[in-house]
């Protein structure tokens, strides 16, 4: 018997509050961990509401399979890839087409921010590992894959950010939850470069009308410049600590000698 999943008529109530209690430009709890993973060469960890999802970069390397190495630039490749136990019901472990979608799109939304040509014949590879999904995977998870490229120490032009924006019950509403991506109108991912303003993400499944539109992605512009400042402070939190830990090592000795 295929299994249906039933959604509530309504995903805003009268008091304009969605079914998880926030406003219209809200986002969920956020949670971000950077250099959660000994083995990688960078990682970052992030919650967001209900997901979790866990990113980590290895490289620059010598590129493998060696024909597949360019000679002026690195091979960037992204793996974007749900757990079986990720969604209600288990999800086969071989990777879907959609998968290989979504590590296609997550990779061109990275590319932009790297310097390639400063690695050439080498790659760096992406691995994006969803444990929890409630929707906006793919947001997050680019959230957390620049956040693991810049602990790996790789030069980056910018953090990129992501969220969604999209359309429940004829209204606009920003970062969609797992019930409201599947039982709502639309649904708008956008990652960016919070300083130059540059999208390098923009999908949209569903309708909006022109007005609709803009108003989705001015929501979802702001949305990003949140996640923005929280996925700065993350970083600070790995690498400022262990420099003041040392520099008040430094006059503690001072003092003492």
């Amino acid at each position: 018997m295929m299994y249906l999943e039933k959604y509530p008529e309504r995903l805003i109530d009268e008091e304009g509050n969605r079914l998880d209690g926030r406003k219209f430009d809200e986002l969920r709890p956020i949670k971000i961990e950077v250099g959660t993973l000994e083995k990688a060469d960078g990682s970052a960890y992030i919650e967001q509401g209900k997901n979790k999802i866990l990113a980590a970069v290895f490289g620059p390397r010598e590129a493998h399979p060696r024909h597949l190495a360019m000679p002026d630039k690195a091979l960037l490749r992204c793996r974007y890839h749900m757990a079986p136990f990720s969604t209600n019901t288990r999800k086969s472990p071989a990777p879907s087409r959609r998968e290989h979608e979504l590590s296609k799109v997550t990779r061109e939304a990275l590319a932009p921010v790297l310097f390639l040509e400063r690695f050439p014949r080498t790659s760096i590879d992406v691995f994006i590992e969803i444990l929890q999904s409630d929707g906006g995977t793919r947001c997050a998870g680019i959230v957390a894959a620049s956040l693991a490229l810049a602990d790996a120490g790789i030069p980056i032009r910018d953090l990129v950010t992501a969220v969604s924006a999209g359309k429940i019950d004829d209204q606009i509403v920003l970062d969609l939850d797992d019930i409201e991506d599947k039982a709502g109108q639309a649904d708008l991912p956008v990652a960016m470069l919070p300083q130059s303003g540059s999208i390098t993400l923009l999908q949209m499944d569903g309708e909006f009308s022109k007005d609709e539109f803009e108003t989705a992605l001015n929501l979802a512009i702001e949305g990003c410049k949140k996640i923005s400042i929280m996925q700065k402070e993350a970083l600070r939190e790995k690498y400022a600590a262990p420099r003041e830990e040392a520099h008040e090592d430094e006059k503690s000795q001072e003092k003492e000698a």
